[in-house]
């Protein structure tokens, strides 16, 4: 978070701190940093260069390049990577700045970025090292002077190299980055770089470049119109061509409109038809690599196109299989439900049955335990004349012994005895089904 600096000023403050402390630790050397843990190795790299990709779980160098990053060894720049001095440069600003790489750093600022083919970086044509254009129009190193080949006759705009001192011209630059990356660029590109080349031209007094100039501002205001960026990128390959040929027309009428010799003006007018013939080719080798590139496109987009008919017929077909899966499924599940509603008939029905035969079998029950009742009360009543007759043939025994006894002069209160015995006997009443004791039916149906 601090290194990312959402935070503002606070956190700008934090990782200033931060950073003059890790470079304040003398004792933090190759020697010591070996020691280091991965994670810390990659924080104090991270805090020192200001560069936060160190920490980006995707980026993974050795712990021998972190190393060397950390103590100015090798270049921070992750997509360089260079050992420094890059090129075993001895000049002063690679002698004397601690991590800067002139493969790809800027001379003023110090600072590097992924641009390419663009008119963004100038390189002196004597050294190599580079220089932001932004940083060179600040720092006043992009200015008209002598012609940089000849170092006389007329001013033009020309680039001061602060590593060597000396000096490279621009127009010449501005036409090859112009004629090897225009088919590259797209729209915004081309607008950027054109708006770059009007900034550098902006001051000059050099009629070419004023030429220049204006070219540039006329096709950024066509291509904010609408122009399309094809056309504005022919159109200012064509005006470089016509500079050159009004250059060499130039030259031919001599400086200061002086005659030359006519095998003179030959040569210059067949040297120009050449130079000529070699910018048509050069041309028309782009147009042929831009047709083939076309091509190649146009080709990997109909294959691309057959694969995506194939992959829609595929689609269609397993969406028309999923369709039948979906309806055979749709049909089960009706099934289900119609079978559903068949065992819910067939459920309503059977409870009405076991509620019917329920209701039988307790009028069943009923009619049994009256029944059963019945029997039992009639047993009972067999049993108990069977048991009055019993007693009435016991009395009748027993009478007939107390009367011989009597007879013969017997016990008056045993003869009142059996009397009254008799008598019970004859009032006897067999009790009724409400009389009964519930043991009794237990006993007679275990014990009949």
């Amino acid at each position: 978070t601090i290194l990312e600096g959402n935070g503002g000023s606070q956190n700008r403050e934090e990782f200033l701190i931060l950073q003059k402390l890790v470079q304040s630790r003398s004792d933090l050397t190759a020697k010591t940093l070996i020691r280091a843990y991965r994670a810390q190795l990659e924080i104090l790299v991270a805090i020192n260069m200001g560069i936060q990709a160190f920490l980006h779980p995707n980026i993974s160098l050795s712990q021998t390049s972190l190393i060397e990053v950390f103590v100015y060894k090798r270049c921070r720049n992750i997509a360089c990577q260079s050992q420094l001095p890059a090129d075993d440069c001895s000049c002063e600003i690679c002698a004397n700045r601690n991590g800067f790489c002139n493969l790809c750093m800027c001379v003023i600022c110090n600072k590097f970025d992924f641009e390419v083919n663009t008119c963004r970086w100038i390189g002196c044509d004597f050294c190599s090292h580079w220089t932001h254009t932004d940083c060179a129009i600040r720092d006043g190193q992009i200015c008209m002077g002598p012609s940089a080949k000849s170092g006389t006759g007329p001013t033009e705009m020309l680039f001061h190299c602060r590593a060597c001192n000396r000096t490279s011209e621009l127009l010449g630059w501005v036409k090859d980055v112009f004629q090897h990356c225009v088919p590259a660029w797209d729209r915004e590109a081309l607008m950027r770089e054109l708006d770059f080349v009007s900034r550098i031209f902006r001051g000059s007094d050099d009629p070419r470049g004023k030429k220049l100039f204006l070219k540039c501002e006329d096709l950024l205001e066509k291509l904010r119109g609408g122009l399309a960026e094809s056309m504005a990128g022919r159109s200012i390959l064509m005006f470089f061509q016509e500079l050159d040929t009004d250059s060499s027309t130039s030259l031919e009428n001599g400086e200061g409109g002086g005659l030359i010799a006519p095998q003179e003006a030959c040569n210059r007018i067949a040297d120009v038809v050449q130079e000529a013939i070699k910018k048509m080719e050069m041309v028309a080798d782009e147009k042929m690599r831009m047709f083939k590139k076309a091509r190649l496109a146009l080709d990997a987009c109909e294959r691309e196109l057959e694969d995506k008919a194939k992959e829609v017929a595929e689609l269609k077909l397993e969406r028309q299989k999923k369709k039948l899966q979906i309806e055979e499924l749709e049909k089960i599940v009706r099934l289900k439900h119609a079978e559903a509603d068949m065992f819910q008939l067939k459920a309503n029905e059977a409870k009405q049955e076991a509620e019917r035969l329920q209701r039988i079998a307790h009028a069943k029950s009923d009619k049994s335990e009256e029944e059963y009742t019945s029997s039992y009360l009639k047993l009972r009543l067999s049993e108990a004349e069977a048991e009055k007759k019993y007693l009435f043939e016991k009395i009748k025994l027993q009478e007939s012994s107390h009367t011989s006894q009597s007879s013969n002069g017997g016990d008056p209160s045993q003869i009142l005895t059996y009397a009254k015995i008799r008598d019970l006997l004859h009032g006897y009443n067999i009790p009724s089904k409400t009389d009964s004791h519930p043991n009794e039916r237990h006993k007679f149906r275990t014990n009949p």
